[in-house]
């Protein structure tokens, strides 16, 4: 009967986790560029197979599977689908169709991210507001003398007379965007980024969250009965636990 207190401890440990996730996707529902993380979990045996493998010591011998009492951690995943594209008509705004992340030098390195709202800092360069200077395709910060630009669909900035080029919008990409890292700001991080040669900027757009609220909210409520359930379940075992204890006392 102990055995229940891991199963059911375990299981609200989780979906603990899982509300988390949730609610991190809700209140960032209206975050431009911000991608939803998705939680799963697997029981402590199939968590520990996958990772280091399960190893036969003869062709004889067979894997003997056990019963898990656990629920473990298994991924935090980002869903890196597109999400629609809103017009601002702000003139540093920008959304990109496509695979890539615009490059930020954010002092202690170059991180990458959807959202496209930048401002001009105090030297005139083009930023991501508190986070760090956008770069273009060779890797520098993008200088303009004004806010007044038009942009062409490649990401290539003018004046808003279309005489003067000032610099081309840097988009990267990554083999796989599951090895990229999420920083507590939002931003990606990760090594191997490659130019996209054929990104498609929108000018004067922003790329919304692609958050899902419907199943969000279905999610949550899910979670939380499931939360709810297992935490009674609980007090139902401590009762009879503490029946036991009593009656065996009394022999």
């Amino acid at each position: 009967m102990i055995k229940g207190f891991y199963n059911l401890t375990s299981g609200m440990l989780s979906q603990g986790r899982r509300l988390d996730v949730v609610a991190n996707n809700m209140t960032n529902i209206s975050t431009a560029g911000f991608k939803a993380e998705h939680y799963t979990d697997r029981t402590f045996d199939e968590v520990l197979i996958s990772r280091v493998g399960n190893k036969i010591k003869s062709p004889y011998e067979t894997f003997e599977p056990y019963q898990a009492y656990i629920l473990a951690p298994d991924q935090l995943y980002t869903d890196y689908t597109q999400g629609s594209l809103e017009e601002t008509s702000l003139p540093l705004d920008f959304a990109i169709e496509g695979e890539g992340f615009f490059a930020i030098d954010t002092g202690n390195g170059v991180a990458y991210t959807r959202a496209g709202s930048f401002t001009l800092d105090n030297e005139g360069y083009l930023c991501l507001s508190e986070l760090g200077r956008v770069l273009d395709r060779e890797g520098s910060p993008i200088q303009l003398p004004t806010d007044k630009i038009e942009a062409d669909a490649v990401g290539n900035l003018y004046t808003k007379d279309g005489n003067d080029y000032m610099g081309t919008l840097g988009v990267y990409m990554f083999e796989d965007n599951q090895a990229l890292e999420r920083t507590p700001y939002g931003l990606f991080t990760g090594q191997g980024a490659q130019l996209n040669e054929d990104v498609v900027i929108h000018h004067k757009q922003v790329e919304r969250s692609n958050v899902n609220m419907v199943k969000e909210m279905v999610n949550m409520m899910s979670t939380q009965r499931t939360l709810q359930s297992a935490a009674q379940m609980s007090k139902i075992y401590d009762e009879v636990i503490k029946r036991v204890v009593n009656d065996i006392g009394r022999l």
